[in-house]
């Protein structure tokens, strides 16, 4: 699954980076990881511990390795893409979890101290700042660049060095000291395609998607491509699109004539679906629309020209409502919103935001249970306990030490401007609000 549909991929742009070259296959995020995995250090002088995704190689050094690491504070790093303020939401929600548990009295008595750094979106800036985390900080937490496969490098040379974020590039994304709490895995849940398929029969036979032209943006449409054929989807319009493209009325004309019934826009961020939206409109053509995380955004609407180009879209994601709308039912939404507007008042939290704040949360849990003295090696011990994880019901359960998603997603829709939850079981059940029918499939040889 991408980034865009919690772990499904989309591109994000902006037209004051190389002349709006910038874009992002996140698949999750956002990438997702179909190479194999990295290999590791297993020499003698290594500890060997491990969740239930398998053993990881902890160097010997690492278990009294104490940097960045006092009896009252603890210094982490968060290396992301702040130019233009692309992902600020990264660092603001890094920092948004930080101050709420600080306020607790911090973790075991220690104030966490978050550096947030900007990579200025290159390659160079990215492994600078890491090199600095590596030197200064204990554990780098809630990074989000298009750049982490230079800092991915580093991590790989210094495997002692815990580093819990979402990570776009899939050799660093499979390091054992790298931790997601929704990590990519290549897939895509059976369920809401099920159900769509149950609702419109007689569409699935013309189906649409848009893809970003970038080599990142594949894994994720192929999984789900996958799926789609498994269960009798006919794919009849797939181009791809530039990153710099703003206007879709070729793309739109096009899939008209191709007899496109269902329009799977759950690949593209905000910024490109409203762009969608708002030339579907224009033209009159008015396909079942499908959106994914990466489109859940309170600028979407008025983005798009106003509720009547949004109505009866439908949303599916791995994120419970976390804008507001789950405000009064879920805790942690009203938790994470409140201390987001503490650490970056009138800010508005996005899918980068989230990420941040389960980073920061992930993080937290490891450190909790990492001993009274912590070290980096400990630290990373407690991770590979922690086999399970949705930051208190905020989004759907994974693995982050094996690396892996279940079945569970959210179903919405836009309902007057507004996104609401669509048949999805009571909050106050057992999978807390999130459908969990149906499978995971991931394609053959992924």
């Amino acid at each position: 699954m991408s980034i865009a549909h919690g772990h499904k991929g989309g591109f994000v742009r902006s037209s004051s980076l190389r002349p709006r070259s910038l874009a992002v296959g996140v698949v999750l995020l956002v990438a997702v990881t179909t190479v194999a995995c990295s290999s590791t250090n297993t020499a003698s002088t290594t500890t060997t511990t491990g969740g239930s995704g398998g053993s990881s190689a902890i160097p010997a050094s690492a278990m009294t390795d104490h940097t960045g690491i006092t009896a009252d504070s603890v210094k982490v790093a968060n290396v992301s893409t702040l130019t233009a303020g692309l992902f600020k939401g990264a660092g603001v929600g890094t920092q948004a979890y930080a101050d709420y548990v600080n306020s607790t009295g911090g973790v075991n008595g220690r104030k966490i101290q978050v550096t947030v750094a900007d990579d200025t979106f290159s390659g160079a800036g990215n492994k600078q700042a890491t090199q600095s985390a590596i030197n200064n900080d204990f554990a780098m937490v809630g990074n989000f660049s298009l750049e982490d496969s230079f800092g991915g490098t580093l991590l790989a040379q210094n495997p002692g060095v815990p580093d819990v974020a979402v990570t776009l590039d899939p050799a660093t994304s499979k390091l054992p000291n790298v931790y997601n709490a929704q990590p990519a895995a290549g897939g895509w849940e059976e369920g809401p395609l099920q159900y769509l398929k149950k609702k419109f029969p007689q569409d699935i036979n013309g189906v649409g998607t848009l893809l970003g032209d970038l080599p990142s943006a594949q894994p994720g449409w192929n999984g789900e491509k996958y799926v789609m054929e498994k269960l009798g989807y006919k794919i009849v319009y797939s181009p791809t699109y530039a990153v710099t493209q703003s206007d879709f009325t070729a793309n739109v004309v096009a899939m008209k004539n191709a007899g496109v019934k269902m329009l799977f826009i759950d690949q593209m961020p905000q910024n490109y679906a409203s762009s969608v939206l708002k030339d579907l409109v224009q033209q009159n053509f008015h396909p079942i629309v499908v959106l994914g995380a990466a489109a859940y955004s309170n600028a979407l609407v008025a983005s798009s020209g106003g509720a009547g180009a949004v109505n009866g879209a439908y949303l599916d994601q791995n994120q419970s409502l976390y804008l507001g709308q789950d405000a009064a039912d879920v805790p942690a939404v009203a938790t994470f919103l409140h201390w987001v507007d503490v650490a970056s008042p009138g800010f508005k939290a996005d899918l980068f935001t989230l990420y941040g704040w389960l980073s920061a949360e992930l993080f937290a849990q490891g450190l909790k249970n990492a001993g009274t003295t912590p070290s980096r090696g400990s630290l990373l011990q407690a991770l590979n306990k922690i086999t399970s994880f949705d930051g208190d019901h905020i989004v759907t359960p994974a693995n982050p030490v094996a690396k892996v998603v279940g079945n569970c997603y959210l179903l919405g829709h836009v309902v007057n401007g507004q996104f609401q939850r669509l048949d999805d079981p009571p909050i106050s059940g057992s999978t807390h609000g999130f459908r969990c029918d149906y499978a995971y499939v991931k394609p053959p040889g992924v």
